[in-house]
C-alpha cells in the first residue's frame, strides 16, 4: 500500500511538472496576443494640418462608401471654414491607456504647435470597448463648445453602438452634426432615444474574456493533476478485492 501511495503521488508530481511549463505557454501566449493586438500613437500614421486623410479606420468598421462620403464632407469643410475634422478608430488600446489620453497623445502628434492645433477636431473610437473621446483646437471652441463636444462623443456617436454596434450610423450622425456646428449653423442636438435601455454592462470586454479563459486552464488543468492521480488511486482500491477474491 505504502509502495502504491508513493507511486501514485510520484505520478502526480511528474503530472505538475508537466504542467506548468504548459500552463506558462498559455498564460504568456494569452498576453502576448493581447499586446500585438493592441494599438499605440507610434503606430497611426503621421499627418499634419491641411492633410486630406480625415479617416483612419484601424477599426475597420465604416465601410468604404461611407469612409469616402465623410471624407468628402470633412474635405468640403476645412475649403469653406478652414475647420478639419478627422475620425480615427482603433481595434484594442495598449495596457493603461484611455481612449481620451491617447487621443490626446495623437493630437499632439499630429498638431504639436498651439497655432497647428487652432482650428482641429479629432474624434477617437476604440472598437473593443466602444470608448470614444474628442478634442478640439482653442479657435473652434466658439462653436464647438466642451459641452456639444462631450455630447457628440457620447450621446450622437454613442448611440447608433448601443443599438446593435451601428458603426457606419454612428460616424455619419456624429459628422452631420460637427459639419453643421463648425459651419456655424445651429446645433441640432443629440439623436432622441426611444428606448433608453443599458444594455452594455452584460458584455464582458475582451481582455476580461481573454483573461478569463487563461485562468480556466490554469484551474482546470491544476484540478486534472490533483484528481488524476487520485481517482487512480480509489480504482485501484476499489477493484483490489475483486481482484484478489
Amino acid at each position: 500500500m505504502k509502495q502504491l501511495l508513493n507511486q501514485v503521488f510520484r505520478m502526480k508530481t511528474i503530472l505538475i511538472r508537466l504542467i506548468l511549463p504548459l500552463l506558462t505557454v498559455i498564460l504568456a501566449s494569452s498576453l502576448f496576443a493581447t499586446s500585438a493586438l493592441a494599438t499605440g500613437v507610434y503606430q497611426i500614421p503621421n499627418l499634419t494640418a491641411g492633410d486630406s486623410n480625415w479617416v483612419i479606420d484601424q477599426g475597420e468598421v465604416i465601410s468604404r462608401i461611407n469612409e469616402g462620403q465623410i471624407s468628402s464632407t470633412f474635405d468640403d469643410l476645412a475649403k469653406q471654414t478652414g475647420n478639419e475634422v478627422r475620425f480615427v478608430t482603433i481595434r484594442r488600446l495598449d495596457y493603461g491607456e484611455t481612449p481620451a489620453s491617447f487621443a490626446q497623445a495623437l493630437f499632439e502628434k499630429w498638431f504639436p504647435t498651439p497655432e497647428a492645433k487652432a482650428n482641429q477636431t479629432l474624434l477617437v473610437l476604440d472598437t473593443v470597448t466602444n470608448g470614444t473621446a474628442i478634442i478640439s483646437g482653442d479657435q473652434v471652441k466658439s462653436l464647438l463648445t466642451d459641452e456639444i463636444a462631450q455630447s457628440v462623443a457620447e450621446e450622437t456617436l454613442a448611440a447608433p453602438l448601443r443599438d446593435g454596434n451601428k458603426y457606419n450610423q454612428a460616424f455619419l450622425d456624429a459628422s452631420d452634426r460637427l459639419v453643421a456646428v463648425l459651419s456655424g449653423q445651429p446645433d441640432p442636438g443629440p439623436p432622441q432615444i426611444v428606448d433608453n435601455v443599458q444594455v452594455e454592462g452584460t458584455f464582458k470586454k475582451a481582455e476580461e474574456t481573454d483573461k478569463g479563459n487563461a485562468t480556466a486552464w490554469v484551474v482546470g488543468l491544476l484540478i486534472a493533476a490533483t484528481i488524476i492521480p487520485m481517482a487512480t488511486y480509489y480504482i485501484y482500491l476499489a477493484v483490489q478485492p475483486s481482484s484478489e477474491g
